[in-house]
């Protein structure tokens, strides 16, 4: 039987990981590992206080060497895998175990603190978030015009931000122990290792092509909001109360709602000639499709234009699909237009009159 260590760990970075992904996080210069959290089965949980200049603890790094030791972490083909290849060495995904996956397998919220408060944890035993010191703070007077919160600014809150990482850990366990009768299988550890590897590996992105996208779109854009200030003399197009004003004024009745379900009953109504121009022009405004570019250049890697961590095992509960992530992959529009090679080259190029 493998030895366990369950593993956990708290970092800083100036990417934020909620818009760019955990892979375009973890390989920013700026990121780093603040403290590092392990047990070995049953046994005290430990925290290793990398920011204050404590060393990778050499029990943990014999562990991770140790072909016979499974590492357990939550969310950990999405994270711990990725950061610890980066700051130690690659491990194969079939090393490790991931508690995300025996909560979504059980039908229960995939989020650390989500899962204990199912299993019934009480507060001071659930996941605790504290990000006063893993992301940058905003230079006040107050904290002498300082970008980054360190454990001498605030010992008492580093001591609280260390109590909540080995309770982390504790929450984890405890989760494991809970749930363990109900392991996937050999076929879903297989899934789960495949779809690592599909997320580390990417999907590479075509930057020119991306970025000259949101150019053109911006312009496009810019010109659609002139030619509606210019039919209807509005300060902004995209208010709300400033459109139901003005149709008011075109049509001679009120419009409660311009939400899409009521625009399909909206749009065919409308009597005046105006009335009808603009609520094309706004539909244009109001289309996402180039929304997808952003998010490629948000997330792609600077170093090999490759977007990571697109897809969620598991990310549907009960079903177990896969669900999207970031891009979102999996909703792309299609287009069967027999131009579109050259559209793109159009776009690559820059030549937003020609488009």
């Amino acid at each position: 039987m493998k030895r366990i260590c369950f593993c956990d760990t708290e970092t800083f970075s100036e990417v934020d990981i909620g818009k760019c992904g955990s892979y375009r996080y973890i390989e920013d210069n700026s990121t780093e590992v603040l403290l590092l959290t392990y047990a070995f089965g049953d046994e005290p949980v430990k925290c290793a206080d990398l920011a204050s200049g404590d060393p990778w603890p050499e029990e943990f790094l014999a562990a991770y060497d140790d072909p016979d030791t499974l590492l357990i972490a939550h969310n950990c083909s999405g994270f711990e895998w990725p950061l610890f290849n980066r700051f130690l060495h690659p491990l194969p995904p079939e090393r490790y175990f991931d508690t995300m996956h025996l909560a979504a397998q059980c039908g229960l919220p995939q989020s650390l603190g989500g899962a204990g408060e199912a299993i019934g944890l009480t507060e001071d035993q659930a996941k605790i978030k504290d990000g006063y010191f893993c992301m940058p703070c905003k230079p006040t007077k107050a904290n002498g015009q300082r970008e980054r919160n360190l454990p001498e600014h605030d010992p008492e809150k580093w001591a609280r931000f260390k109590e909540y990482a080995v309770r982390d850990v504790e929450a984890m366990r405890t989760i494991y122990h809970h749930l363990e009768r109900w392991m996937p299988d050999a076929a879903e550890r297989r899934f789960w290792a495949l779809d690592a590897r599909i997320n580390a590996h990417g999907v590479r992105i075509d930057r020119k092509l991306a970025t000259n996208a949101v150019l053109m779109d911006t312009k496009n854009k810019e010109e659609l909001t002139a030619e509606a200030v210019a039919l209807t003399g509005m300060e902004n197009p995209k208010s709300v109360s400033q459109i139901k004003s003005w149709l008011y004024d075109q049509e001679g009745k009120e419009f409660p709602s311009l939400n899409k379900k009521v625009l399909a009953d909206v749009i065919p109504a409308l009597t005046s000639e105006d009335a009808k121009q603009f609520m094309a022009l706004r539909t244009e405004l109001s289309k996402a499709s180039t929304a997808k570019y952003n998010a490629m250049l948000r997330s792609m890697s600077p170093k090999d234009d490759h977007v990571r961590g697109c897809f969620r095992f598991y990310g549907a509960n009960r079903t177990g699909r896969f669900a999207g992530a970031l891009v979102q992959f999996q909703n792309l529009s299609k287009n069967y237009d027999e131009n579109i090679d050259g559209m793109r080259e159009l776009v690559k190029g820059g030549h937003y009159t020609a488009l």
